[in-house]
């Protein structure tokens, strides 16, 4: 009788927590139905729409470039610190020392202004992103009109939904159909 009561006593705080669940349910259902939540895919939203595309495109050949030119100073700076190391024999002490802080110089200028770059890059990018968001707003606005809904969440803050208030997809069409075409990248 004890381990039955034992047993009982622990399933309460689940079967209470279960009728609490089932009692809002029911009021839910007999309430008139409120307005729906739709969720969205940010990132997929950005990424699959022609504009994202775009812009990765554009970010990513950008940054290409900055490789290869990252490369091709790398190679020009070992070749330059080759020939001062091979010079070291023939100069003076304070010559080589002259010689290899202008070098440091050089290099910590060069590695400043490639830091500089990137940084523009990753800026470009975000200021795209903002562009994308002003110009989505419209379309994701109409979009919530549409479904006579209260709100658009993030759907990656969302724990549960039905895959039917997840309007990414429908979001991207529209969105394209709305926009031009962006620029290629170069």
């Amino acid at each position: 009788m004890a381990g039955e009561w034992r047993k009982a006593r622990r399933r309460g705080p689940w079967l209470r927590s279960m009728v609490v669940v089932l009692a809002l349910a029911t009021q839910v259902q007999s309430q008139e139905a409120p307005a729906p939540v739709l969720t969205l895919d940010q990132d997929r939203f950005f990424l699959q729409s022609d504009f994202g595309r775009a812009a990765i495109e554009r970010e990513q050949a950008e940054t290409a470039a900055l490789e290869q030119e990252n490369n091709r100073i790398e190679a020009e700076l070992v070749a330059e610190e080759q020939a001062l190391t091979d010079q070291r024999g023939a100069l003076s002490s304070a010559d080589f020392s002259a010689r290899a802080a202008a070098f440091d110089d050089k290099v910590e200028r060069i590695r400043a202004e490639q830091d500089a770059k990137a940084r523009s890059i990753v800026e470009k990018r975000d200021v795209e992103r903002q562009e994308f968001l002003r110009l989505a707003a419209p379309v994701l606005g109409e979009l919530l009109s549409e479904r006579k809904a209260a709100a658009i969440l993030d759907k990656g803050l969302v724990i549960v939904s039905l895959s039917a208030v997840d309007i990414t997809d429908e979001a991207i069409a529209k969105l394209n159909a709305a926009l031009v075409a962006p620029a290629p990248a170069p």
